[in-house]
C-alpha cells in the first residue's frame, strides 16, 4: 500500500469529532462571532479545560488569568485557539489505537519535544506568531501511528536497529514512503489547513530552497529531537548540514537554548495532553 491508502484505512478508525467540524466550519464563516466559535467549545468539557490549562500554562506566558473560552479566543485569537481544538482532538482520535501505552506515551513525548522545539526556535527567530509552530510538530509523526495500526510489524521493522541509515530513510525503504508523508495523508483527510499539511509532508527535504520556513524549521527541530532520544549516539553535524542552521540565522547557542526550553516546559505540556505520559517521570 502506499501512503494515501494507508490513509484511507486509517480514516476510516481515526476521526475527528463532530464538534471539531462544527468549530471548523464556524472559524471558516467569516459571519462567526467570537461567541459563536466559544460556545461549542463549552459544551465539551474536556475540550474547553485543556484550552484553558494551555491558555494559562507558561507556554503562552499571559500575563493576566484565562478564565473563559471568551477570553481564551479574545486574548490569544482564532487561529491560536484553532490549533489548540486540533492539538486535543488529534491526540483524542487515536485513543482507540491497538498500540501499547508505553508506545503511546513515547510517541507523544517526542512529539511534544518537537513541537516546543519548533516553538522556541520560531519565536527565537521573530517568527510571527510562532505558537502556531507548535501544532506543526506535534503532529509531524502522526503516520506513524497510522502505520502502527494497519501494519504494526511495518514499525517493527523500521524500529529494528538492524538499519544504519536515518529513521527516515529505513521508512522509505522499508514502506516506501515517510511517516510525515503518511501523516499529510490522514491530515488531508481530515481537511486540515494546507500550511499545516505542507510542512509535514516536506519535513524531510533535505533541499531548503524547495520548502517554506515553517518546512525548514520543522525540518530542523525534528532532528534535534531525534538527535536527543533516538540518535545519541550521533552528533548534530550528522543529521543537520551547517548551510541550513546559518540559513535560517540559528547558531549553537540557540541549539542549547532551545533543548533546555524543552526540558523545562515538557511535563506541563504533557500533564495536558498526554497525561499518563508524565507517570513515567
Amino acid at each position: 500500500m502506499n501512503a494515501i491508502e494507508y490513509a484511507g484505512q486509517a480514516g476510516e478508525v481515526f476521526v475527528l469529532s463532530d464538534s471539531f467540524i462544527r468549530i471548523k466550519e464556524l472559524i471558516d464563516d467569516e459571519s462567526s462571532t467570537i461567541d459563536d466559535i466559544s460556545d461549542v467549545i463549552i459544551i465539551d468539557p474536556a475540550l474547553a479545560g485543556t484550552i484553558l490549562k494551555l491558555a494559562n500554562s507558561s507556554f503562552f506566558n499571559y500575563p493576566g488569568k484565562i478564565d473563559t473560552i471568551s477570553k481564551a479566543v479574545l486574548v490569544l485569537g482564532i487561529t491560536e485557539v484553532y490549533n489548540l481544538v486540533i492539538a486535543y482532538f488529534s491526540t483524542q482520535a487515536f485513543k482507540s489505537i491497538n498500540a501499547e501505552q508505553d508506545y503511546l506515551d513515547n510517541f507523544w513525548e517526542k512529539s511534544v519535544d518537537c513541537a516546543l522545539l519548533i516553538k522556541f526556535l520560531g519565536s527565537s527567530l521573530k517568527i510571527p506568531n510562532a505558537e502556531r509552530l507548535f501544532i506543526l510538530g506535534l503532529l509531524h509523526n502522526l503516520g506513524e501511528l497510522v502505520v502502527k495500526q494497519i501494519s504494526s510489524e511495518k514499525i517493527a521493522e523500521c524500529q529494528s536497529g538492524q538499519h544504519s541509515a536515518l529513521p527516515w530513510h529505513v521508512q522509505r525503504e522499508v514502506l516506501g514512503f515517510t511517516f510525515g508523508e503518511c501523516g499529510a495523508e490522514l491530515l488531508k483527510l481530515w481537511q486540515l489547513p494546507y500550511n499545516l499539511v505542507a510542512p509535514i509532508r516536506h519535513q524531510d527535504e533535505d533541499n531548503f530552497s524547495l520548502i517554506n520556513t515553517e518546512a525548514q524549521l520543522l525540518y530542523i527541530a525534528k532532528r534535534i529531537m531525534t538527535q536527543q532520544t533516538l540518535l545519541k549516539s550521533k552528533n548534530q553535524q550528522q543529521l543537520i548540514q551547517e548551510l541550513q542552521l546559518t540559513s535560517l540565522g540559528i547558531n549553537d547557542k540557540m541549539l542549547t537554548t532551545a533543548v533546555d526550553y524543552c526540558d523545562l516546559e515538557r511535563l506541563s505540556i504533557l500533564s495536558v495532553l498526554s497525561p499518563t505520559s508524565v507517570t513515567i517521570y
